[in-house]
């Protein structure tokens, strides 16, 4: 079985300082702004990088906020039994596909996200 970490996402989502503590969910700590991420949105088949994602450290564990240009977003929790994410909140249950050795396709509902991410297992490619 592949295990999926999205550490390096995790790493990767750049800081940003603000005068104020950010007041999150639960009282959660979050990060502002966010990295751009590829989405297909709406059944879209081609991938724009239109999308943003946060990371908001909750008292359950991590959470993702994925941004849609609109103003529309979905949330997703990071497992911790090595399927990568799942829902947060929402009715659409999270689709996870590996599409590399350094990332994974969420699908949730007619949305679908790249994220990076190490697959454990997963054969490194050849150079």
């Amino acid at each position: 079985m592949r295990r999926i970490t999205l550490l390096p996402l995790l790493l990767t989502i750049p800081l940003a300082a603000c005068d104020q503590a950010p007041s999150g969910i639960g009282g959660g700590s979050q990060e502002a702004g966010g990295a751009s991420i590829p989405c297909a949105l709406a059944g879209a088949t081609e991938f724009k990088s239109e999308c943003t994602v946060e990371r908001s450290a909750m008292a359950d564990g991590i959470v993702l906020t994925l941004h849609h240009p609109d103003g529309g977003f979905r949330r997703l929790q990071v497992a911790n039994d090595g399927r990568g994410v799942i829902t947060a909140d929402g009715a659409d249950a999270a689709s996870v596909k590996v599409v590399g050795a350094d990332a994974i396709e969420v699908s949730i509902g007619e949305d679908r996200y790249r994220l990076p991410a190490t697959v454990k297992g997963q054969a490194a490619p050849a150079r």
